[in-house]
């Protein structure tokens, strides 16, 4: 069975960037957790980060990604770089099933095994089941609102779970201001 599970969204506006998510994962046609938390600060609450996929393996990259930011004294850019290298040339690595979202007081970055380290042109990020109905809602809610980035997140994940079956309205959203 194929385990399916979450959204995750990030934005920035103004001085905050923002990343939420839902926590519902799904397993076969079955919801079989509602809270589970898929956004956390590392890095001394200098970085926060967002996954989907396989917990262990989201998990598994995050952690590496704590340790690239040591490894780097917390260059986001240089650490995310280094990460995407590693998982996509490391025999182990290069199986993990997950995506990630990473962004501090300046930059966000998604990241994948295939190499990607991308940027976003308009301050939102979206990943997971429900990654585009976010997404399209979020940039929506950038150019027609005066909403903060933590308001903004919330409202387009509530709507995503209004849409996708693998998305719950059990959402966490974490900030972090420049």
């Amino acid at each position: 069975m194929r385990i399916r599970s979450t959204t995750i969204l990030a934005v920035r506006r103004d001085s905050e960037v923002a990343i939420g998510g839902d926590g519902q994962v799904t397993l076969g046609d079955t919801a079989i957790k509602h809270g589970a938390r898929k956004v956390r600060k590392i890095h001394n609450d200098k970085v926060l980060i967002g996954f989907a996929g396989s917990a262990s393996d989201a998990i598994t990259l995050y952690e590496n990604l704590e340790k690239k930011l040591e490894q780097y004294r917390g260059n986001l850019q240089k650490s995310a770089v280094e990460l995407a290298r590693e998982w996509r040339s490391d025999r182990v690595l290069r199986q993990v099933d997950a995506l990630l979202i990473a962004a501090d007081a300046s930059d966000s970055y998604l990241i994948s095994g295939s190499g990607d380290v991308i940027s976003p042109d308009d301050d939102v990020l979206a990943i997971g089941s429900g990654g585009s109905i976010a997404l399209a809602a979020a940039k929506a809610l950038l150019k027609y609102s005066d909403l903060t980035a933590k308001e903004i997140i919330s409202e387009s994940l509530q709507l995503t779970s209004e849409i996708c079956i693998y998305t719950n309205a059990k959402i966490e959203v974490d900030t972090i201001e420049k």
